[in-house]
């Protein structure tokens, strides 16, 4: 398996979420979002949005994969997490060697409703 390596460069954003002042930081490229994939088959790369990662998941491959393969699982870690905000979403960055980056929006839910690929 080929590894992937992808440079993506930062910068560390306050916004207004909700009422409250959240750090993010913001990726240098938009990505285009998948609403409810099943799995990282069925993405489709439709518009682009602003990314702005909020928490990283590191996984293993095993996890990754486990992962990936049924977006609609609920996760613990992603409850109560994401949400639009006005030129973008919040997302949770999920890594792991050997795997694309993915973009995570659950939308305050606890599954990947809107998910980017990154590789």
């Amino acid at each position: 398996m080929r590894s992937i390596i992808i440079t993506v460069s930062r910068r560390t954003r306050w916004l207004e979420f909700q009422g409250r002042r959240i750090r993010a930081e913001e990726l240098d490229r938009k990505l285009p979002f998948a609403r409810k994939p099943a799995s990282l088959r069925e993405m489709c790369l439709s518009g682009e949005d602003t990314i702005f990662v909020t928490d990283t998941i590191e996984m293993t491959t095993a996890e990754f994969d486990a992962f990936a393969a049924d977006f609609t699982v609920p996760q613990p870690w992603l409850a109560g997490k994401g949400g639009s905000v006005t030129n973008g979403c919040l997302c949770v960055e999920v890594c792991a060697p050997h795997r694309p980056y993915l973009y995570v929006d659950p939308a305050g839910g606890d599954y990947a409703r809107y998910v980017a690929r990154l590789g």
